[in-house]
C-alpha cells in the first residue's frame, strides 16, 4: 500500500429494523457523528436514513459537514488519538483508499452489517461500503452540438473551439479522459497532457465549480462538458437544455464510500448506520433527488428513474474503475502540472 507522505498531508491540513438475532447490533444506539458532506447530501442522510429507517433505534446522528480533503486531514491528525471525532467518515473511493493504505480505517465485520451481501460485487471493498456511484459522461447542448457526441474527442473538434469547458476541481478525472483518447488510461495519465494542451490552444474555458459549469451550459457560453451523470440528472431537472452521451471509451466511475475509522467512537452504532443507508428507501431516494445509481443490487428503480440514473448490464460491461494505487501517486504531480501547466 502507498503511506501518505509530509508532502500529501501538509496538502490535505489545509428503513432498518432491529434484529433481535443480532443482539449487539440491536443495542447500538446512542450518539454517531458521520463526517460528511454538507448540503443536498446531508440533508437526504438525514430524511432518508436517520429519520425513517433509524426512527425508532434510539440513536443520535450528528453530522460534521466539510469538503474530503478536510475530512482526511481531520483523520490524520486524530490517528494517535484512541477516540476519535467521528463515527463514520464519507469519503471518495480515492480517499477511502488513501486512509486505508494509511492504516486509518476499520476492516468492516461482514457480519455486522447483513446488506452488504446485497452489494454490487464489483464496486465492494474491505474498508467501506460504496453508498451510492454514477458514471462519467458527456453532457451537451442539443441546439448546439450536431450530431450527438459518441466520444471524449469530439469536445475536440474545432468547430466547438471556445465553447467546451472544465471543471478545476475535477482536474484528474479531466486529465484521464484525455489520456482515454490519446493512448493512456486509468494507469497511465500522461498522454492526457499533451492532449489538453491541445484544448487549451482551442479555448477551454475552466470553472471553479460544478455550479458555475452548470450556469455556463444555461447560458450557452459553453456547450459540451465532461461530466457526472448524476450532476446532467440534475441539472435536466433543473430545466438545462441537456443531454446526457456515453462516450465510447468507456464508463469511468465515481463512488462514495462510508467508512469507520480504526478509534470510532461507536462502532456498533456507525454499522447500524451502514446498514441502514444500504435499504431500498434510503438507496431510492438518492436516486430520485441526486441521480446517483443505487450499490444495493435489489433496489429496484422505476423504469423510468433506472434509463436515467442506472445502467444495463451492456452497460456495465464498459465500466472503468479508478486504478486507486496510482493515482495516490501520482496524485501530487497531476496537480502540479494542472495549475502550472494547463490553468497557466
Amino acid at each position: 500500500m502507498t503511506k501518505m507522505n509530509r508532502r500529501t498531508f501538509g496538502i490535505l491540513s489545509g428503513g432498518l429494523m432491529l434484529s433481535t438475532a443480532l443482539p449487539a447490533f440491536a443495542q447500538a444506539g446512542g450518539r454517531v457523528v458521520i463526517g460528511t458532506w454538507g448540503g443536498d447530501y446531508q440533508n437526504l442522510q438525514q430524511i432518508n436514513i436517520a429519520d425513517s429507517v433509524l426512527k425508532d433505534s434510539g440513536m443520535q446522528v450528528i453530522y460534521d459537514p466539510a469538503n474530503d480533503v478536510v475530512r482526511k486531514s481531520k483523520l490524520m491528525a486524530e490517528r494517535r488519538l484512541p477516540r476519535g471525532s467521528m463515527d463514520i467518515a464519507c469519503l471518495t473511493r480515492q480517499g477511502s483508499y488513501e486512509m486505508y493504505a494509511n492504516g486509518l480505517l476499520e476492516e468492516l465485520d461482514e457480519s455486522k452489517i447483513p446488506a452488504l451481501s446485497k452489494v454490487l460485487p464489483f464496486i465492494r471493498v474491505p474498508y467501506g461500503i460504496p453508498h451510492i456511484y454514477t458514471g462519467r459522461v458527456i453532457l451537451f447542448n442539443p441546439k448546439e452540438v450536431s450530431p450527438a457526441p459518441t466520444s471524449y474527442n469530439d469536445l475536440w473538434d474545432p468547430k466547438y473551439a471556445g465553447r467546451i469547458g472544465v471543471i478545476d476541481i475535477q482536474y484528474q478525472t479531466t486529465i484521464e479522459s484525455a489520456a482515454m483518447i490519446a493512448g493512456g488510461g486509468p494507469s497511465d495519465y500522461e498522454p492526457g497532457k499533451a492532449k489538453l494542451l491541445e484544448l487549451k490552444k482551442q479555448g477551454v474555458k475552466i470553472y471553479p465549480t460544478n455550479e458555475a459549469m452548470a450556469q455556463a451550459l444555461k447560458s450557452g457560453e459553453i456547450v459540451m462538458c465532461i461530466m457526472w451523470n448524476a450532476r446532467g440528472y440534475m441539472w435536466k431537472k433543473a430545466g438545462i437544455d441537456i443531454e446526457i452521451a456515453i462516450p465510447k471509451e468507456g464508463i469511468a466511475i465515481y463512488l462514495s464510500d462510508m467508512c469507520i475509522p480504526k478509534n470510532a467512537p461507536n462502532k456498533e452504532a456507525a454499522y447500524q448506520y451502514l446498514n441502514a443507508m444500504l435499504e431500498e428507501m434510503p438507496q431510492t431516494a438518492f436516486a430520485e433527488q441526486m441521480g446517483y445509481a443505487p450499490s444495493n443490487s435489489e433496489v429496484k428503480l422505476s423504469p423510468e428513474l433506472a434509463a436515467q440514473v442506472d445502467y444495463t448490464p451492456e452497460q456495465r460491461e464498459q465500466f472503468l474503475l479508478p486504478d486507486l494505487e496510482y493515482l495516490a501517486k501520482q496524485d501530487a504531480a497531476l496537480q502540479d502540472w494542472w495549475n502550472k501547466e494547463f490553468k497557466a
